[in-house]
């Protein structure tokens, strides 16, 4: 059996100082480590690469990161995966609306986006995606496409201090709407396991 850790959004160190260490305890073991993007710095590369190899792809957030692909794709144990994260301005497999790009899917997430992703990559038996911050596993067509969620989240409290430092229109706008949640975000990260030709995904909270 192949094991990989699904990692997507650490922001690290852009918004979070440091890893959590229960991140490193739920990759223990696993063989490779997929990055759907938003990393936020070389650093965090490096120390998951202390775990398992890594194979990343950059996010809206990652433009420092010039060395990363938009997309990529990997062969694993006879599965084709293949990584993207999103796009700022709007999902790339998404049409462009003014809620959509406000609240980056966080509260209404484009329910066709499964079958967007599909069509963009037809050839591969699982998509991995992040961007959203909200763990899904769809089958789409004879693939699995999964979010793992995020391992940075933005707390309400979190989206408070935010406003208070004065931000543009963009993060102001969806900062006034996640400093009126009620529910507690949870962090997660993934796991898909493969074995005799299928492919098994967990989401596991941190």
């Amino acid at each position: 059996m192949v094991r990989i850790g699904v990692v997507a959004d650490t922001h690290c160190p852009e918004f979070l100082d440091e890893l959590p260490p229960s991140l490193f305890e739920r990759l223990r073991g696993v063989d490779l480590i997929l990055h759907a993007g938003d990393v936020g710095g070389p650093e965090t590369l490096a120390r998951l690469a202390e775990v398992a190899p890594v194979a990343a792809v950059r996010g809206d957030h990652d433009a420092s990161l010039t060395d990363l692909p938009l997309s990529r794709e990997v062969d694993v144990a006879g599965h084709r995966i293949a990584v993207v994260h999103g796009n700022r301005r709007r999902w790339l497999e998404e049409p462009v609306t003014f809620i959509g790009t406000i609240t980056l899917g966080l509260f209404w997430p484009n329910p066709r986006l499964p079958e967007g992703l599909r069509r963009r990559f037809p050839d591969a038996d699982v998509i991995v995606y992040g961007h959203t911050h909200k763990a899904a596993a769809d089958q789409v067509d004879g693939a699995l496409v999964f979010n793992p969620g995020a391992v940075y989240m933005v707390t309400p409290e979190e989206a408070r201090r935010r406003l208070a430092r004065r931000p543009g229109w963009f993060a102001w706008s969806w900062l006034q709407v996640i400093r009126h949640r009620r529910d507690q975000p949870v962090r997660s990260v993934g796991i898909l396991e493969l074995e005799d030709g299928q492919v098994r995904a967990s989401v596991i909270p941190l």
